[in-house]
Formats: C-alpha cells, sequence, structure tokens
C-alpha cells in the first residue's frame, strides 16, 4: 500500500509551560469542534476512511456475519414486585431492547425506545419500579448525550404519570412505600453553578409524584461538598432506613450514611455516618430480619459481607459473615429462605471465571454451589424482595448468548427462566486461559480464543481495557466470534487497573502506577509471539475509552511490536483531559495535571505527547462519537492530525467518526457496522482472510 495523501492539518508553534517544563500543543485548534477549520477537516477525514474502507476485502462479509450473531438476542434477569416481573429483551429484529412487564402469564411493553425515536438514536438509561409494582421510573437519553430524562408511567395502565425530569444523569431512584414519593439525584441548573461546570454540581432531593420538581422537591443532601460527587441512595422495603452513599468522582472509596425514617421523616432525614474519610468503598443493605448486610472492601481487597445492628452500624460492631477469599472476588449476594433455614448466596469471580456459593445466613457456614453450564460471567442475583426460596440471574460465555436461569432453594435445581431470544449457531471456539508473566514479574492472566485444531501464527487481536476497577469476563460477543469463525485469534487481557483480582490489582494500575498496565499489554504481546500464536505485522490491539487511552500509550511506545490499532472514543491528551468531558472526576484514577507530582505521571505516558517524527507507526483506526459527553472526541482528532504528521511508514491512520451515537448504548445496526468496520481494518493489516 501507498502512503495515503492525508488531509492538511495546521501545526501551531503553541508550546505551554506547565510547572516549570515546556508542553506542545500543536494541534490545540483540533480541540475546537464546531469551527470552519475543525469541520472541513472532518469532512476531509470522513472521505478518506470511506475511500480505504471500501477497499478493507472482508467487510462485506464480517458486515453479514456479525449480524447473523447479532441476532441472538438479549434478555436480562428479572426484578420482582409481588408476583409481577420487569426486566429487559431484545429480540432478533430489534434495534434496542424493550422495557417488559409480565404478571399471571400476560407480557406487555413499558417502554421501547423505537417507539420513541424510530431512527434508533433513543436508548433506554435505567429504570426503577417502586415497592409495590404498580409505578416505574425510567430514564432515557438522546443521541448518545446519556443526559437522562426521568420518567414515571402506571403499569396497569401504562399512561404517564410524569417526566420529563432533567438534569438526572447517573441517578439512582429510592421509592418509598406507596409509590407517592421517591429519593432521587439531580444536578443543579446551569445558572446556579459555574460556567462550564453544569455536568457537576449533583444533589440529593425528595420528589413527591406530581410535584414540580424545580420548586416542591426536598433538599436533602449534598450541599458543600465536592462538586465531582456522585450519590446513591436507597430506602429500605419497609420505608424505614435511607441511605446514602458518596463518592468524590469515580474513586474507589465512598462515605456512607444512614437514616432512620420513622424517627426524623423522608423530608429532613437525620444521617449518621456509618463510614467516613476511608479509603475503602462500602455498600449497606438492610434485611427482611432486621440486620444491616455490609457489603465492603475495607480491610478485604478482594471484598467481604458482614452484618451489623442498623441502630449502631459503626464499623466496630460489624461482624464478619463472609471473609475475604484468598483468590476469588466477592461480587453479589442474595438471601433467601431456605427449606430448613435461611440461605445466604455469594457470586464470587475467581480470576475472572464466575461461580456462585451457597451458605447459612447465620453463620456463613459454606453448604454447596449452584453450577454455571460453562466458564462465564454470571449477572447479579436476584430474588423476591418480600423472601422466597428462588434466585434468578443471567449468564453468558464466549459462546453462549445471554440468557437467564433460576434457582430453587427447596429442590436444588437449576432451570432455564428465560432463553436468548434469537436461534443462533455460534461458531466452535477453544478457549484457554493463560498465565503470564509482566515486565516486573507480576503474573497476569488472558482468555485466548481460538478455532480447535488450529496452530501456527495467525491473525491475532489483543484486546484490554485495565482500568476504573472494571472486570473484563468471559461473554458472548458477535465481534469475537466473527474473528475466530474466519480463523483468528482473539485475546482478551486481564490487565492491572481491573478488578479481576480484587481492588488491589486495581490500584496496582492507577495514578503513579498507570505503567504497569501498558506493561501488561506489552508483556501478553511478547508472550503471543513467542508462544506462536501470532507475529508482530499479524498482531492488532484494541481498545476502547479508558482502553483507548491503553492501546494510544502502547502504539507510542512500542511502535514494533503490533501491526494495527483500533483506538476508540480514546483518552490521549492526558496533560489536558480534566478539562474536558467527565475529565475532572477521573483525577483519582490517573492523576491531576494541576500538581507537579501527578503532571510528571501523566506527562511520561500521555500517548499525544510521545508522538514521533520519523517513526513507523503501525496501522491506526481511531474511532469517535460526535453525542459522546464522557470522552471528548477531541483527543482522537489532535492524536489523529498528529501521528498522520509524524509516521513515517506507508501504513494508514485513519479516523472514523459518527454522529447521533456517544460512549454507550447505541443500535444494534450501528454496532453492527462499527464492528464491520474495526474488524475488517484489523483484517486487512493482519492478512485474515475472510470467506
Amino acid at each position: 500500500m501507498t502512503r495515503p495523501t492525508y488531509p492538511p492539518a495546521r501545526r501551531e508553534d503553541r508550546t505551554d509551560d506547565l510547572h516549570g517544563h515546556p508542553v506542545p500543543d500543536p494541534y490545540r485548534w483540533l480541540e475546537e469542534r464546531d469551527t470552519a477549520e475543525t469541520r472541513t477537516w472532518l469532512a476531509a477525514q470522513d472521505a478518506l476512511f470511506a475511500e480505504a474502507s471500501a477497499a478493507f476485502p472482508a467487510r462485506a462479509a464480517l458486515r453479514a456475519r456479525v449480524g447473523e450473531l447479532l441476532a441472538a438476542g438479549a434478555v436480562g434477569a428479572p426484578v420482582w414486585r409481588g408476583d409481577r416481573a420487569f426486566f429487559g429483551r431484545r429480540l432478533p429484529e430489534q434495534e434496542h431492547a424493550v422495557l417488559l412487564t409480565v404478571a399471571d402469564g400476560e407480557e406487555r411493553v413499558l417502554f421501547d425506545p423505537m417507539a420513541e425515536n424510530p431512527d434508533g438514536t433513543t436508548t433506554l438509561d435505567a429504570w426503577q419500579p417502586d415497592k409495590e409494582g404498580r409505578r416505574i421510573a425510567y430514564q432515557i437519553s438522546h443521541g448518545g448525550d446519556e443526559e437522562s430524562l426521568l420518567y414515571v408511567v402506571d403499569v396497569a395502565s401504562g399512561a404517564a404519570v410524569e417526566g420529563p425530569i432533567a438534569r438526572a444523569r447517573y441517578t439512582s431512584v429510592a421509592w418509598l412505600p406507596g409509590g407517592e414519593a421517591y429519593f432521587y439525584v439531580r444536578r443543579l441548573p446551569a445558572d446556579r453553578v459555574p460556567a462550564g461546570e453544569d455536568q457537576y454540581h449533583r444533589r440529593v432531593y425528595l420528589h413527591r409524584v406530581g410535584t414540580d420538581p424545580d420548586t416542591d422537591d426536598v433538599l436533602v443532601f449534598g450541599d458543600g461538598r465536592d462538586k465531582t460527587n456522585y450519590y446513591g441512595v436507597s430506602v429500605s422495603r419497609d420505608g424505614r432506613w435511607l441511605t446514602v452513599s458518596a463518592s468524590q468522582g469515580t474513586a474507589p472509596r465512598n462515605d456512607l450514611w444512614l437514616a432512620d425514617l420513622a424517627a426524623s421523616g423522608p423530608d429532613a432525614p437525620r444521617l449518621r455516618p456509618v463510614q467516613e474519610g476511608v479509603d475503602a468503598e462500602t455498600s449497606l443493605h438492610l434485611g427482611r430480619d432486621g440486620r444491616a448486610y455490609v457489603f465492603t472492601d475495607r480491610d478485604a481487597p478482594r471484598s467481604r459481607l458482614c452484618v451489623t445492628d442498623p441502630t449502631d452500624p459503626a464499623p466496630e460492631n460489624w461482624r464478619t459473615l463472609l471473609p475475604e477469599d484468598p483468590e476469588a472476588v466477592l461480587t453479589d449476594y442474595a438471601i433467601l429462605d431456605g427449606p430448613d433455614r435461611p440461605l445466604l448466596l455469594a457470586s464470587w469471580t475467581r480470576h475472572a471465571i464466575s461461580e456462585i456459593t451457597v451458605h447459612d445466613l447465620a453463620t456463613g457456614e459454606r453448604t454447596g454451589e449452584i453450577g454455571t453450564p460453562g466458564l462465564g460471567s454470571v449477572g447479579a442475583l436476584r430474588e423476591r424482595p418480600e423472601g422466597g426460596h428462588e434466585v434468578w440471574f443471567g449468564y453468558s460465555d464466549n459462546t453462549t448468548p445471554s440468557h437467564v436461569l433460576h434457582w430453587d432453594a427447596t429442590t436444588g435445581a437449576t432451570t432455564v427462566w428465560a432463553e436468548s431470544p434469537g436461534s443462533v449457531k455460534p461458531p466452535q471456539v477453544e478457549t484457554r486461559q493463560i498465565a503470564y508473566t509482566s515486565e516486573d514479574g507480576t503474573r497476569v492472566r488472558m482468555l485466548v480464543m481460538a478455532r480447535p485444531g488450529d496452530s501456527g501464527p495467525r491473525p491475532t487481536v489483543l484486546y484490554g481495557y485495565g482500568g476504573f476497577n472494571v472486570p473484563l469476563t468471559p461473554g458472548y460477543s458477535a465481534g469475537v466470534l466473527a474473528w475466530v469463525e474466519a480463523g483468528g485469534v482473539y485475546v482478551v487481557a486481564n490487565l492491572r487497573g481491573g478488578s479481576e483480582e480484587g481492588e488491589e490489582w486495581h490500584r496496582a494500575g492507577m495514578r503513579e502506577h498507570k505503567q504497569n498496565v501498558f506493561d501488561d499489554l506489552h508483556a501478553a504481546a511478547g508472550t503471543l509471539i513467542a508462544d506462536g500464536w501470532t507475529t508482530p505485522a499479524q498482531l492488532a490491539i484494541s481498545g476502547g475509552s479508558n482502553g483507548g487511552l491503553l492501546v494510544g500509550a502502547a502504539l507510542t511506545q512500542r511502535p514494533d511490536l503490533y501491526g494495527a490499532v483500533v483506538c476508540s472514543a480514546p483518552l490521549l491528551d492526558m496533560v489536558r483531559y480534566e478539562r474536558f468531558g467527565l475529565g475532572q472526576t477521573w483525577s483519582d484514577e490517573y492523576g491531576t495535571a494541576d500538581d507537579p507530582e501527578e503532571f510528571g505521571w501523566l506527562l511520561s505516558y500521555s500517548p499525544y505527547h510521545h508522538v514521533r517524527e520519523g517513526v513507523a507507526y503501525p496501522a491506526v483506526l481511531f474511532t469517535t462519537f460526535d453525542g459522546d459527553s464522557r470522552v471528548d472526541p477531541l483527543h482522537a482528532r489532535k492524536m489523529c492530525a498528529a501521528l498522520q504528521h509524524a509516521t513515517a511508514s506507508d501504513a494508514p491512520v485513519l479516523l472514523r467518526n459518527e454522529e447521533q451515537v456517544g460512549h454507550a448504548g447505541r443500535s444494534v445496526s450501528r454496532s453492527a457496522d462499527l464492528l464491520a468496520d474495526t474488524l475488517a481494518f484489523m483484517a486487512s493489516r493482519t492478512g485474515l482472510l475472510v470467506e
């Protein structure tokens, strides 16, 4: 391939002095999306990508196969209110999951995003039924902006009760008994906060259904606290106890308060601290037995479950019920009425693979386990709030579409509550979990997926994330299956920064330790090459969001190690990341450029600042989404321009920009198009032949 002719991009002679260090920023002008110069540059990038992608030989075949595999659909585990269930499901022909309710065998749609907006740009963000199942609150957003609008509907009739209530992004809804009021979280209006800070400044309110949220809501909590705080609220089933949680941005710690609403009332709850100023994450649930169940990683990086008296929930009164496991990470629990005595179910991940154990509720003693269909991932454990002997949970693995399983404590039997909606025959895939050694001697694991019996170096995709305590666990993926079916190898690396091995694993990949994550990826690549799975020319790396930062750092640190890079919705200018999107909420994960020492961490790996002229960089495809309100697409624009200017190779540097979508949810057809483009790009660069 000859070197592409790249759109002209003006280089500014611009250098900032930060803590006495000169920091060049030649493409600062590309931070502004709506200038004529940027629009012209973007239009030229669109034309370049359209021309290049039209020549991807595998694109049509991959698009067709991805579409077939996505037709498996999806279904979620039910939330119960008496005999009524609420759940989400996407049928093969549907673009989005639909919110459903079923009772007495009658199934009805409560919200369908396509009925709201037939162009597919409306997404259902969250939902929560009231305690009786008579009303349900749900949140939707448009064009990918994730700026949730909150609505309430009557379940029996489907009639609108109230909404939209704006500025309700990232809120939980904690209903009081009776369905006439709820606690929720809402941002202050833009005219009450400093300019440019309208995405922050959340508060906890009590809202009475049918009243004006702008004039009648009761402020409960949040005044005078950090502007980046996120809040969570919950109310016990009997309506007596209110819990409020606060975390500064995405910091791996929170403060927690509890109020007895019987003593103080919902309008002015007297919140008493359960945990304040502690470097740990803790949540609290009020059980039907009157005890408070404390889920915490305090003094237990892999988490433990404690019980305490809600009238005096101080940490010194916690009694450990499920202690920390030396290898598995506790992820969820459920309380059931057993045949003889109450039971406690615990969900764990052991090196990213899910398992469920059964325990005596009184003592925590393990009495059994619930088998899963394979080496896969289990979703949230859902029991009936009023008690019962049943639990429901979602399950998926690398070749099994999502479906819902049901376990009965009285019989010990596991059955299927809901099959995956579509009839799809996935290809045969052999999955191996391989341990390897990183730069500093740490043992890291990766899942390697390939066709059974294939051998020799093959086109390979190495995928990673490595941040924010996010685990990469097995799951059904149309893109992975299409790649492996065509003869490629697909690898998911459980890098430091995630939660696969608990909070210590997370912290070993954040702040001043961020280089560990990049070293883990390089070591995974080196192992795959040394073990004969692939070669540098056949190896592509892929990541999005924080994973986009990962592959951006990887391509600048080791351009010789990778043949292709897909960098999606990335963070790449780590000196200025806090100025855009939700950047200020991530300073605890990365550090802040305002601090001289932390600025040094950031600049040491910031991909944009490590692009060097005359280096033969691998082929790169940036994918960005114009509605992205988390990670501003400016990161990819600046990095793309820098690489196109600097690279000494003929390998293309391309930008795929998409409008009316954001960082997360999207319609199925848009997902299929994106997968087809990224897979076809990697196939064209690594030599994967798709029939």
